[in-house]
């Protein structure tokens, strides 16, 4: 198997936190594997909570990897102090696009300065005529009229302000770029044009994306594969076109369900039942069991006592101890 672009390898995230019973650890990422190969669209869904904002800021590096590794080009990000990433000369090579395009803009600047700063900052360009030809290009391409480029963020549509944190992201023609929710703000009319844009830059510049989203249908029209979080943990991931058609794990099963217009009943996925707790208490065993068991309609005993490995096998890995023996979809 060649070297992935992208490749995670047992990535952990703990947090310290008290509660009413003691002190204990938040597996907030739980043992997450998965690569992303150059020129790859690799979708994250899962819902609120599941660890999918914490494991993109460990894979950007504003926060501190507790255990595993993240192979980027060969070297370990892993190893990288976050406070000395924004210095770091992988970080041009990994671009992040907010959810929120209005919150993620500096008011004081103007979309110029908000895109010229990565050139400033990463890319070291100082002369005033190359900056200006690269913030003008990466806008043409970006479809932002060369017009707005003086203007700050309150004088920007939605549409706009978005165009410019990708603009941002962009400029520097990195490797892999992170996508946050990047149309989850926006009507769905400019959704539409958002997401087109996004597969002409991937086209043209040759990038790989990780693409965050709530939004199903966008990441089965978009991405390549999908991986699906439950609670810290990947419990499904392979082909996105595979996945969507015929889902092997439970929650992925409840998730596709849920979608409108898919001819499935949601009523026969519903999920009884409350999540389990991703806190271990001071002075206890790690979590052995599966963090689905507490609302799984097919869980056993087994389920409760020992945490199911994310197994391979036609194309596909599900962390699941009985999908074998599951019923249709």
């Amino acid at each position: 198997m060649t070297a992935a672009l992208l490749e995670v390898m047992d990535l952990a995230k703990r947090f310290p936190v008290k509660t009413p019973q003691g002190k204990g650890l938040l597996h907030a990422v739980d043992g997450v594997s998965f690569r992303i190969e150059a020129g790859e669209t690799v979708g994250l869904v899962g819902e609120s909570g599941c660890g999918k904002s914490t494991l993109v800021r460990l894979l950007t590096r504003t926060l501190a990897v507790s255990d595993g590794q993240i192979r980027f080009l060969g070297a370990d990000l892993g190893l990288i102090d976050p406070a000395l990433m924004p210095q770091h000369k992988s970080r041009r090579e990994v671009q992040m696009v907010f959810q929120d395009a209005h919150d993620s803009l500096n008011p004081r600047y103007t979309a110029f300065d908000t895109i010229a700063e990565p050139l400033r900052l990463l890319a070291g360009v100082k002369d005033a005529a190359q900056l200006t030809a690269q913030v003008q290009d990466i806008a043409t391409l970006t479809g932002l009229p060369l017009e707005l480029l003086a203007r700050f963020p309150h004088q920007l549509s939605g549409g706009q302000k978005a165009r410019v944190g990708i603009a941002r992201a962009a400029v520097l023609r990195p490797r892999l770029l992170v996508l946050d929710e990047p149309t989850a703000a926006l009507d769905v009319s400019i959704q539409v044009v958002i997401l087109q844009l996004l597969a002409r830059l991937k086209s043209e510049l040759g990038m790989s994306f990780l693409f965050v989203s709530h939004d199903l249908n966008v990441v089965r029209l978009l991405c390549d594969r999908v991986l699906v979080m439950y609670l810290g943990r990947v419990v499904e991931s392979g082909p996105a076109a595979d996945v969507f058609a015929n889902p092997q794990h439970p929650y992925t099963r409840a998730l596709i369900a849920s979608i409108p217009g898919t001819g499935r009943d949601a009523l026969q996925h519903l999920l009884p039942g409350e999540p389990q707790s991703p806190i271990q208490m001071a002075g206890t065993t790690a979590l052995a069991r599966c963090g689905f068991q507490g609302r799984c309609p097919h869980a056993q005993a087994r389920c409760a006592s020992e945490v199911p490995a994310l197994v391979a096998g036609a194309g596909r890995e599900v962390a699941c101890h009985f999908t074998d023996v599951l019923p249709a979809f």
